[in-house]
């Protein structure tokens, strides 16, 4: 019998695939499902900041300026608790119905909320918490260093009130991500998400409009956060977790063998259902079974460049074709 059991964040983990932050666990019947299904941990779905910046800005337009400083105060607070009030009875319910570890998501970008409402989910029973980062940097007078301190300034303000790990979910597109991702660990990060996969939008040529583009990733999208991940696995000292492209048994064992503790599917389960995580499992356990590995820590990150013989080809863009014969 094979042993599946892994640790993320210190969190113990009965196997290493996580439902992401998606609708599937956006209830506490959601979150049964995923639970019974067999997954070893779920991201719930993210609080938006949004949400409490239009609820708040309702509340400031009702009550206008003239109120006493206090008064107003008082009721703009009011108006953002309103927000995050169902998602805390989510946290809570979520808790007491399943066993697995149930962790939050906040996605920001910027500080301003979110230090006050991170404590209430910890108080909640959040064993966790994800920061969805989704900062589009379309500033021309913000630089690249500007940019990075959004996320070190909502991490650290975050990390100064709770106690439960806290892992940072970001994109691809930062102009040295291996410094990036050492910083965030170094500030504190107990885990990076690699990759978020960012909502496209898409043009309507008929009715000449914008509309939403195609959501759910491929399994061909795989590539950029296995090289990432075997890159900065053993470098950095926070846990990583792979995300995107990640859509069968396959995929999952590529993200373990480049040395991530965990992997997050979504879309697959879009497509194929929630079954799809036993499915997983089974094909998880039967390729230990075959290699004779009989627990998670015997291959994670056996092709990590810090572990494979041939470290640079983890590394070379262009000729990576003649290194590996790929036709």
């Amino acid at each position: 019998m094979v042993d599946l059991n892994t640790t993320y964040m210190g969190l113990t983990l009965k196997n290493p695939v996580m439902v992401s932050s998606c609708s599937l666990s956006n209830s506490i019947d959601g979150v049964c499902k995923i639970a019974s299904i067999g997954a070893g941990a779920v991201v719930l779905k993210s609080l938006f900041e949004e949400q409490l910046d239009i609820e708040t800005r309702e509340i400031e337009r009702y009550i206008g300026h003239s109120w006493h400083t206090e008064a107003f105060d008082y009721v703009r607070n009011m108006g953002m608790q309103l927000g995050p009030n169902n998602y805390l009875k989510l946290i809570e319910g979520a808790k007491k119905s399943v066993s697995i570890p149930v962790i939050a998501s906040l996605n920001c970008i910027s500080p301003r909320w979110w230090s006050e409402y991170a404590k209430k989910v910890e108080n909640a029973g959040a064993d966790g918490l994800e920061l969805n980062i989704a900062y589009l940097p379309v500033d021309f007078e913000r630089d690249s260093r500007e940019v990075e301190n959004i996320y070190y300034q909502i991490m650290e303000k975050i990390k100064e009130v709770v106690h439960i790990p806290v892992a940072v979910k970001i994109g691809s597109y930062f102009s040295s991500l291996a410094s990036f991702a050492e910083e965030l660990s170094r500030r504190g990060a107990n885990a990076l998400v690699l990759f978020n996969r960012f909502y496209q939008i898409d043009v309507d040529i008929e009715n000449i409009s914008l509309k939403s583009g195609y959501q759910l990733s491929r399994s061909e999208e795989i590539g950029l956060p296995l090289r990432w991940i075997a890159l900065l696995s053993d470098r950095i000292q926070c846990d990583l977790a792979g995300s995107t492209g990640i859509h069968d048994g396959t995929g999952v064992i590529k993200i373990l063998l480049a040395g991530a503790k965990v992997v997050q599917v979504c879309s697959t389960l879009y497509k194929n259902g929630l079954q799809q995580i036993e499915q997983i499992l089974d094909y998880l356990a039967a390729w230990m079974k075959e290699h004779k590995f009989e627990s998670i820590e015997q291959f994670r990150g056996k092709v990590s460049q810090s572990q494979i013989e041939k470290p640079e080809l983890w590394e070379r863009l262009q000729y990576i074709k003649a290194l590996v014969d790929i036709e």
